[in-house]
């Protein structure tokens, strides 16, 4: 690797580590706020929310890698240019396509990642993820446990706790249950106790007055009782979707036994080809968001205006790139024969950028001196 491509490819190596740092703090955090909000609501701690929201972060990493390789690749080009470095190369008669070479080594450095992300680290992730919230909506009583607070652990069903004393002690407890639309029961309780068997967890209530409305005769019964145990098992469903997934699948799995994934995971020829194709293409995406990102820049050459329109056709590029990406997922689905479709996106993306490299040539070429009439004379 030459002086050049290392100078250049140190430049973008620093930018894109930059705007992913950005893009993943602002994507990453936006979900964990969501997440911390929905687990805290729900009972669980802090810790449990802090691994939850670690185990999301590979999949937005490999949701920002394309945008971070293009905004780094167009940062830099945009630098480039307007302190006359490329301008520089080119008089020392670089072509185009040499000058963009170190871009093509970022792309590939880029796709390497995210690589790793889309075959090991997201459906690792994921999976481990899946695992996890399955162990938390079985925990009924972390979810039941939150004094103060007027929880809907299904629908239908309120409960209300007011104050959880440090023995365990359940105090001023209320619970609604209007999941039968002929009748609402209604449990109050001085104090209560939640006990646990292999079976059910139980809620015991003592000293507490039940009472029901049957809505038909819009009758009103009430029963004062010194203990009640009622089974709150079924206010939550705890029930968790032992099949696996595709996403959960790393590729090495995928490969290892097409027909036998398919069958575990209840899914579509067409289904598994997008799914396994996507992440290859994936790869080859962050190329081209890198090579379009350089060479859209190039075609300005240097203005004192800035380049804000190039940066805009870069832009519109990559949307038009993510617009055929969207495209071909629906035949994919129908069809497993049309796999093919899945990288049109890069391949597109790919022929632009060399067609930009070529107009950015051409432009540059010198013309043929014009001939002079009378010169001989």
């Amino acid at each position: 690797m030459s002086r050049f491509d290392r100078y250049v490819l140190s430049q973008l190596m620093v930018l894109f580590g930059f705007f992913a740092l950005v893009l993943v703090a602002v994507y990453w955090i936006n979900r964990a706020v969501l997440l911390f909000d929905r687990m805290i609501g729900d009972g669980h701690s802090t810790g449990v929310v802090v691994e939850l929201t670690v185990l999301t972060l590979p999949r937005v990493i490999a949701l920002i890698l394309p945008m971070a390789a293009f905004a780094g690749a167009a940062y830099v080009a945009n630098r480039m240019i307007g302190e006359s470095e490329l301008v520089v190369m080119q008089a020392s008669g670089f072509s185009p396509a040499r000058i963009a070479r170190p871009v093509l080594y970022y792309g590939l450095i880029v796709a390497v990642m995210m690589g790793a992300l889309e075959h090991f680290l997201v459906p690792a992730s994921t999976e481990r993820l899946r695992q996890r919230e399955t162990e938390l909506s079985s925990n009924i009583t972390a979810q039941l446990l939150s004094e103060g607070t007027f929880l809907h652990p299904t629908a239908g069903v309120t409960f209300f706790i007011r104050e959880i004393t440090p023995d365990g002690a359940l105090r001023d407890v209320f619970l609604s249950d209007r999941r039968d639309p002929d009748i609402t029961m209604t449990y109050t309780a001085a104090q209560a106790y939640l006990t646990r068997s292999d079976a059910s967890t139980r809620l015991v209530m003592i000293d507490g007055l039940s009472q029901g409305h049957l809505r038909a005769a819009d009758t009103l019964f009430t029963t004062h009782f010194s203990d009640f145990a009622y089974d709150i098992s079924a206010l939550i469903d705890t029930s968790a979707d032992t099949g696996s997934k595709l996403d959960f699948l790393t590729t090495a799995k995928l490969l290892r036994d097409p027909a036998a994934v398919m069958r575990a995971t209840g899914t579509s020829p067409g289904e598994y080809e997008a799914e396994l194709q996507g992440r290859f293409n994936k790869s080859l995406l962050c190329i081209v968001a890198a090579l379009i990102g350089f060479t859209t820049l190039m075609v300005g050459g240097f203005s004192r205006f800035g380049l804000w329109r190039q940066v805009i056709a870069a832009v519109g590029l990559l949307v038009a790139v993510k617009f055929i990406e969207g495209l071909i997922i629906d035949p994919v689905l129908r069809n497993a024969a049309l796999w093919p479709l899945v990288y049109l996106p890069s391949a597109t993306g790919l022929a632009i950028a060399v067609a930009l490299l070529w107009w950015v040539q051409r432009a540059r070429r010198p013309h043929a001196p014009a001939m002079r009439g009378g010169a001989a004379a």
